[in-house]
């Protein structure tokens, strides 16, 4: 919570403020909350704010998912909001003068709510602390800039540089010149994360026309990395619609351009501050181990890491996103990827993730996998080398539908995020993918309307 001084002296920097947007994170990683006038931000800030429960368990269109119990049949009661604290600030790219703060509930008793991402995360997290251990994370996030302008027909393009609209096939990875093409946004996303706290570390220029990727730095607190993920996701977006432009971390905008990532770089220190990851010979039997449960459970993962339709048209061969359950020193064309730099440096990058995923919730997957692996004693078998990926490899699900049946019946799942969440995710999926199958799609029509 934020206590009434901090509310106020807030305030009192800021007398320009009008509006607080105070929001929380669905299960499918959407902020939805509300507009609080600045006269009553004081009372949201300290005292909390009413949303209903069932606004954690909302498809992707924003509608009701009965299924997940929290709706139809309940009487849709609230739950009461509390700020998270190190969330409240100035929102940089609207015209009025806005405030924003994140927020979790917590039930008519005042407990955590289990449908809450952030409170799955945090439950997670407390397997490790009696381990006397803390996850330090970092994740890397990949996205589009977009044309505003779309239609049917032309539904995603690149944006216009100086030189005019890029061509589709065009892949200036590392461009130092396409980064200053977009000076302005990704001054002002720097200058946006600055003021929120947000620890946005290097920018480059990715693979696909108009795609770019911003890291975060690494931090000894797993939420409020979650947290950094989320709230730049909202910065990037902000920013460039103030820019004339958009920004999109569909995992993959374009059928024929690279995918869109969320990579997680983590390591783990003791209560020491040591890095347990390594020895004085390299990756330690705890890294190894993690590694092994990271691969023994990633397929049962899977629905985290992919979590809609379009998720799995990144995962396929050659786009640089891994279909195997692997790992290898590093090696960017393994699921898992164990990086060596010194003692206080070796970590495990883990590469499934989409960029349109809820980070909460890969976290708590990503983590409840390691620490699995080390409970368990994991043997990760041996690396993968090149781009060569063994037959006897698990694949990771090749659908939609498989992920998220294999997370249905997963135990690993009811391990680590409990059967009520395990439960409400999955049927949100299995609304969405309901949806899916009553769309007929445009290149059926092209194909079959005349043909068949």
């Amino acid at each position: 919570m934020i206590d009434e001084q901090e509310a106020r002296d807030f305030l009192d920097r800021n007398p320009d403020v009008e509006v607080l947007e105070a929001f929380v994170i669905d299960v499918n990683g959407v902020p939805r909350g509300k507009w609080i006038p600045r006269e009553r931000a004081v009372e949201v800030l300290v005292k909390g704010m009413a949303m209903p429960r069932s606004v954690y368990a909302l498809d992707i269109w924003g509608r009701d998912v009965n299924e997940a119990g929290l709706a139809e049949g309940t009487g849709d009661p609230d739950g009461i909001c509390r700020a998270v604290p190190g969330t409240l600030a100035r929102v940089g790219w609207l015209k009025r003068p806005t405030a924003q703060v994140m927020l979790s509930m917590q039930n008519a008793a005042g407990e955590p709510f289990h449908a809450d991402p952030r409170q799955v995360l945090k439950n997670v997290l407390a397997r490790f602390e009696r381990m006397k251990l803390r996850p330090v994370v970092a994740t890397e996030l990949e996205f589009y800039l977009i044309d505003p302008v779309r239609s049917a027909l032309d539904p995603v393009r690149p944006p216009n540089t100086r030189e005019g609209r890029w061509h589709t096939g065009q892949t200036q990875v590392l461009s130092i010149a396409e980064l200053q093409d977009f000076e302005d946004v990704f001054s002002e996303i720097a200058a946006v994360c600055r003021e929120q706290g947000v620890p946005a570390d290097t920018t480059l220029r990715e693979n696909g026309p108009g795609q770019y990727e911003i890291n975060l730095n690494h931090l000894p607190d797993a939420m409020r990395a979650a947290d950094n993920a989320v709230l730049l996701k909202r910065i990037v977006k902000g920013v460039a619609r103030k820019n004339g432009l958009d920004a999109t971390f569909m995992a993959k905008p374009y059928g024929t351009q690279a995918g869109s990532g969320m990579h997680v770089h983590f390591s783990m220190i003791d209560d020491q501050g040591v890095n347990i990851y390594a020895d004085e010979k390299g990756p330690s039997d705890a890294l190894m181990h993690s590694v092994g449960g990271l691969l023994k459970y990633m397929q049962e993962s899977t629905a985290i890491f992919a979590p809609h339709a379009n998720s799995f048209r990144r995962l396929t061969p050659s786009e640089h996103a891994p279909t195997y359950a692997s790992w290898g020193l590093d090696n960017r064309s393994a699921a898992v990827r164990v990086i060596t730099a010194g003692r206080s440096a070796t970590r495990i990058e883990h590469r499934v993730a989409g960029a349109d995923t809820n980070p909460y919730l890969v976290l708590a997957m990503i983590l409840q996998a390691a620490y699995m692996g080390m409970i368990e004693r994991v043997d990760p078998g041996g690396p993968v080398t090149g781009d060569y990926h063994s037959p006897d490899l698990e694949p990771l699900e090749r659908s939609w539908h498989a992920a998220v049946q294999s997370f249905s019946d997963s135990g690993f799942a009811f391990a680590a995020f409990g059967p009520e969440f395990r439960q409400l995710y999955a049927a949100c999926k299995r609304q969405e993918l309901q949806e899916f199958a009553l769309r007929v799609t445009d290149v059926e029509y092209d194909a079959y309307i005349r043909t068949a």
